[in-house]
This record gives C-alpha cells, sequence and structure tokens, in this order.
C-alpha cells in the first residue's frame, strides 16, 4: 500500500496524492506524486520547502522548467519503467 499525503493548496480543497518515490538532492526533499493509487494518473513533482525542525512538511509544487526536468530524470532512472511527460510533451 502507498503512502498518502494530504496537499492543502491555499483557497482550495485538499487533495489527496500518492507516493511513488523520494529523492534528495542538492540540499533539498522531493517526492513524486500521483492521483491515484493504480494505473497511469497525473503525476506530480514536490519540493519540500519546510525548515529544518519544523513539525510537518510543507510541499509546493514543482513549477520552474529547468528544476522540473533535472529532478524528473532523477525520478524516471529511480523507477525505470516510468517515463514522466511535462504538460508541453
Amino acid at each position: 500500500m502507498m503512502e498518502k499525503i494530504t496537499f492543502r493548496p491555499e483557497g482550495e480543497e485538499e487533495v489527496l496524492f500518492y507516493v511513488l518515490e523520494q529523492t534528495r538532492i542538492g540540499g533539498h526533499n522531493y517526492i513524486l506524486v500521483t492521483d491515484v493509487e493504480e494505473g497511469d494518473g497525473e503525476a506530480y513533482i514536490m519540493k519540500d520547502m519546510s525548515a529544518d525542525g519544523d513539525e510537518e512538511s510543507v510541499y509546493d509544487m514543482v513549477e520552474d522548467d529547468a528544476e522540473l526536468e533535472a529532478v524528473a530524470e532523477v525520478f524516471e532512472k529511480m523507477l525505470e519503467d516510468v517515463t514522466l511527460e511535462g504538460p508541453n510533451d
């Protein structure tokens, strides 16, 4: 069973995501999440923005194209059978 996280975008309803993988790059934690537990769903890369010692993690969607591409490449290598496509692919 996959780990679940609740994402609460500011001013919007909370969304439940399933964590596919996590990694640490350049001192930042990143998670790869999806909106469905099984099958082909939308995948998102999120960056931990919380400070060291914070009780709860605070994640933001990665939107910078260069950062997104670099982190997606790492996740693809980790998951081997997964190809991540950007919104423009």
